[in-house]
């Protein structure tokens, strides 16, 4: 057995003594709560669609769980993104910043917009937004001119900055936002996958000017699709409503629209779903940190791999368990994605990054050498909360 093989071997066998023999997939939904009680009173209700109790209740209980004064649930979070990047007033031309090592919805949505999506690297201590690096460029890279960020190389506005909360771990966004207000940039944070994370005691999507989250079915909790914008800003927030809801004014039968709107908002049925894994979040999140401490106990033995673990000051929620080779083992990560699969136990690389895609590899960037490295070495292994059970 070579070199590759035995590391294999070795991760194989460490998961295995956390989950046991069964085949595991890499995130799978839990549902042992009110989901099915929900889900049928929604239905003799028959309001499914995006008018129902539910729905308000959903968006209630995001409010109570984050903080956040204002919650709108919508369709997904891709939705939640373009939608907020529209409340931002990001237009054609501008140019937003996001980390290259992100989900493609990020860059997707900012693309909708006719805008450009620049990317910026990431740290290796919170997978997130590295803000000195940041700063570093943008006082290099950028002038203010009428109190806006401009590329001095392509002499389009920076609007608005995406920082992701990878994987459910806090970037450190209270330094992102001091550098985005310095430069006059807006922060939309994608907290899509961290609910029921917190950075210093406040939870992610609450520090910009809005937060998105997602409610897809791999994430912590799900109701089945559906996204929310999370903030502080009243005006925000009912613009934010109204525009989810085809921009369609209150009247008693005509169907009147006062600007172009959007399909968006979360059916009543969906939010059912999502109202019930809501009351069971936080037996999941004490599962998943239950599952990362016995992974941890496992992987710490072995050489050249390490477990991600929630950076300093933050309370992650886990979403997805991470490993992260080194340096040196760089090459062997394919051949361990290979190998695990073929017994049984999915795991994934990250996303390809952004500016490796053919649609966005021309697009401006900053040095992204720390990105890269993460990326080329980390591998997510089964993650779901029902693991601990099973076994």
């Amino acid at each position: 057995m070579h070199k590759n093989s035995q590391i294999s071997q070795q991760i194989i066998n460490s998961i295995r003594s956390v989950i046991g023999a069964q085949d595991s997939s890499l995130h799978e939904p839990v549902f042992n709560g009110n989901e099915w009680d929900y889900l049928k009173e929604c239905l003799d209700s028959t309001y499914v669609s995006s008018v129902g109790k539910f729905v308000d209740k959903f968006e209630q209980s995001l409010v109570k769980l984050t903080g956040a004064k204002y919650a709108i649930a919508l369709v997904n979070g891709t939705a939640a993104i373009h939608l907020s990047l529209i409340l931002a007033d990001v237009k054609d031309g501008d140019e937003v910043l996001t980390p290259t090592f992100t989900f493609v919805a990020t860059a997707n949505a900012i693309s909708y917009l006719k805008a450009t999506p620049h990317f910026i690297d990431n740290d290796e201590d919170t997978l997130g937004v590295d803000p000195k690096k940041l700063y570093e460029y943008l006082n290099k890279f950028t002038k203010q001119k009428d109190g806006k960020c401009i590329n001095i190389k392509t002499n389009k506005i920076i609007k608005a900055i995406v920082p992701t909360h990878i994987f459910g771990h806090p970037c450190k966004i209270d330094e992102i936002v001091d550098i985005a207000k310095n430069f006059n940039i807006i922060v939309i944070e994608d907290a899509a996958e961290s609910i029921g994370s917190y950075y210093k005691n406040q939870h992610t999507g609450t520090f910009g000017l809005m937060g998105t989250l997602s409610f897809n079915g791999n994430k912590t909790i799900t109701a089945g699709g559906g996204g929310a914008i999370l903030t502080n800003n009243q005006e925000i927030a009912k613009r934010a409503k109204h525009l989810s809801t085809t921009a369609k004014l209150t009247h008693k039968w005509d169907y009147l629209h006062d600007e172009i709107g959007f399909n968006y908002r979360l059916p009543n049925i969906n939010a059912a779903l999502g109202c019930a894994q809501l009351e069971q979040l936080p037996k999941l999140l004490k599962s998943k940190r239950t599952l990362f401490k016995k992974y941890e106990d496992k992987i710490s033995l072995l050489n050249g791999v390490s477990l991600f673990k929630e950076p300093k000051r933050c309370k992650s929620n886990y979403w997805l368990q991470t490993l992260l080779l080194d340096i040196e083992n760089i090459n062997e990560r394919d051949e361990i994605l290979s190998l695990t699969n073929e017994s049984g136990l999915m795991t994934r690389p990250a996303w390809i990054l952004m500016h490796r895609l053919n649609q966005f590899s021309s697009n401006p960037r900053m040095d992204l050498s720390c990105a890269e490295s993460i990326t080329d070495r980390l591998i997510n292994i089964p993650s779901s909360s029902n693991l601990i059970g099973k076994n």
